[in-house]
């Protein structure tokens, strides 16, 4: 079967033999593109890529894929807490190969059958929106507060939405870009004004970082969705000054009333002015390197591209 594997500085289209191991074998119908799998290419990685996964089982269940899973025999894993595993997560295109390929096995306890209204095509953002629903929830985003996102990318309009869904009474979104702005607007987002219950750091860099200590009121929350090196100078003496609680966000798992995947798939299939406003390129699986090429143009206005094997 075909697959995509990185091959630096760039990625190929290679034949792989099919899945024959453990889990559910799925045919993938649409993986999607992260900043994470371009990090990956430049950090060397040859591992096959995909970790924003939807396909169809052999049964033919419509299922989002989980790409983040643990031993499920520790005691996080058993809590549903595979994200916090304590042999470390499985991490699929990182620690292990990736689903951008024509079929993938992945474990049955992965699968997130799709709900009513999330077409197949448009499941892969299920896992990115997990990202943001996960960020959003740790943070305690809930009615009456006020909330801003740092980063008008995929993942920040994503957390846009996820608290407005969350019942916030105002979100704000600060992005760079005046196309990643409108965007924002059309999610329901207004400009930062004044401080904030609770910030989403959703941008990666060490300005979004600091902007986000700006904007947080005193004794406020801050949501940290970027992965920082120990170069990056933390803003502490702000947080200090201000008690910000600063809460890091990695992935997303189980918790008491329900599933982050579940609840992503959910917030999608309600809003789908969300997916038209991500998915702005789509490619079959033989273009795979021309897809990547767009994904990492900033200039292409790229948000979410998607590979179709």
């Amino acid at each position: 079967m075909r697959a995509v594997r990185s091959t630096p500085p760039g990625v190929s289209v290679v034949d792989v033999d099919e899945p024959d191991g453990p889990g559910v074998v799925v045919s993938m119908r649409s993986v999607s593109i992260c900043a994470s799998d371009l990090g990956y290419i430049a950090f060397g990685s040859t591992m096959l890529l995909g970790h924003e996964l939807a396909g169809v089982t052999e049964d033919g269940t419509p299922v989002a894929i989980e790409a983040i899973f643990g031993c499920n025999g520790c005691e996080l894993c058993l809590e549903g807490r595979y994200n916090l595993c304590v042999h470390g997560p499985t991490a699929l295109g990182v620690t292990s190969d990736g689903g951008m390929s024509e079929y993938f096995a992945a474990p049955a306890r992965s699968l997130v059958p799709l709900p009513v209204g999330l077409a197949v095509a448009d499941a892969c953002l299920v896992e990115p929106t997990a990202v943001a629903w996960h960020a959003c929830r740790l943070t305690g985003v809930g009615p009456d507060q006020r909330v801003a996102v740092v980063g008008g990318g995929a993942i920040g309009l994503m957390a846009v939405a996820a608290a407005r869904a969350r019942g916030a009474a105002e979100v704000s979104l600060e992005a760079r870009y005046p196309h990643q702005v409108e965007l924002g607007e059309r999610l329901g987002a207004t400009q930062p004004s004044g401080y904030y219950d609770v910030v989403i750091e959703a941008a990666g860099s060490e300005s979004a970082l600091h902007r986000a200590t700006e904007l947080a009121r005193p004794g406020g929350t801050m949501g940290v969705l970027g992965v920082f090196g120990p170069d990056v100078t933390w803003p502490q003496h702000a947080c200090f000054l201000k008690e910000i609680r600063t809460v890091p966000s990695l992935g997303y798992c189980r918790h008491g009333h329900g599933r982050d995947f579940e609840d992503a798939a959910a917030l999608l299939a309600s809003v789908p002015d969300l997916v038209d406003a991500l998915v702005t390129h789509r490619f079959p699986l033989e273009d795979a390197a021309e897809a990547f090429r767009v994904a990492a143009d900033k200039s292409s206005g790229a948000l979410r591209v998607v590979v179709e094997p």
